[in-house]
């Protein structure tokens, strides 16, 4: 599908501007069955993206992290293309005011992604890829470039709550990295890999709107992922999945077999 990614930018920027801003650090938190957080300004988003991108693309249905599991995989279920959107990824950082969040928002065809846009309105900061074209930060082209680290002096972004107690304890009491992060939105930090800001990645359980965008992302400017289990990321499924990533080749057969993942 012909997309203008400059007027979908837009888009994002603008809606991003006028409703997350604003809203940053004084909105309420809520919380939803699962005990995730959810805000005002997730709602706020959502709808306005469904909106203006129904005007500017009527033949594309949106799926949203803000609908019911039942729209979710009725859409899913369809064989149409559809906008897949995190309105706010990161939302328990913006509601407290921690300045790392954004907006991520995925084309699938066919159950597969073929555009990813994640924007950090924070930084300014927009990452996007169309499958086959590569993938920019604020228009430069970004491009996996081996740099020789050996996985102990790498840099881990590491979501330890959603592994097993058994591999978060290996983890902390056999550091096989030099040093670890936890930045708090799923997306924003796969984009930091795919940039080099850190140089692997691992995760329990995401979901599809968490990583839609951003896998495009990373594979694109050359980077790595699988999940756990040696899967490639699926963008035809609602189940969750886990996500090994890293910067290059060789730092991502290291991890792999750290973490002894199936090849």
């Amino acid at each position: 599908m012909n997309i203008d990614l400059e007027q979908l930018k837009n888009i994002v920027i603008t809606a991003s501007k006028e409703e997350l801003l604003p809203r940053f650090n004084s909105v309420k938190r809520n919380y939803k069955h699962d005990g995730s957080v959810v805000t005002e300004a997730d709602l706020v988003m959502q709808a306005r993206l469904t909106s203006r991108l129904n005007e500017a693309y009527p033949d594309i249905a949106l799926l949203g992290e803000e609908m019911s599991a039942e729209q979710q995989h009725a859409l899913l279920a369809s064989d149409i293309p559809l906008w897949c959107l995190d309105p706010v990824d990161g939302t328990s950082n913006f509601a407290a005011g921690v300045p790392y969040f954004c907006v991520s928002l995925a084309l699938i065809e066919n159950g597969i992604v073929t555009l990813g846009l994640v924007y950090d309105p924070i930084r300014e900061e927009c990452f996007a890829a169309q499958r086959g074209k590569g993938a920019y930060l604020n228009n430069e082209q970004l491009s996996s470039q081996y740099i020789g680290l050996q996985l102990i002096d790498a840099i881990a972004m590491i979501d330890f709550k959603r592994l097993t107690p058994e591999l978060a304890t290996e983890l902390v009491t056999h550091r096989p990295y030099g040093s670890q992060r936890s930045l708090g939105s799923i997306a924003l930090e796969l984009c930091w890999i795919a940039a080099g800001r850190g140089h692997i990645y691992l995760h329990g359980k995401q979901q599809l709107w968490d990583y839609a965008a951003a896998q495009l992302i990373l594979s694109e400017a050359g980077a790595l992922a699988m999940t756990l289990e040696g899967e490639a990321l699926r963008s035809d499924s609602l189940k969750p999945v886990s996500t090994i990533a890293a910067s290059d080749e060789s730092l991502f057969n290291q991890w792999a077999t750290y973490l002894n993942i199936p090849r």
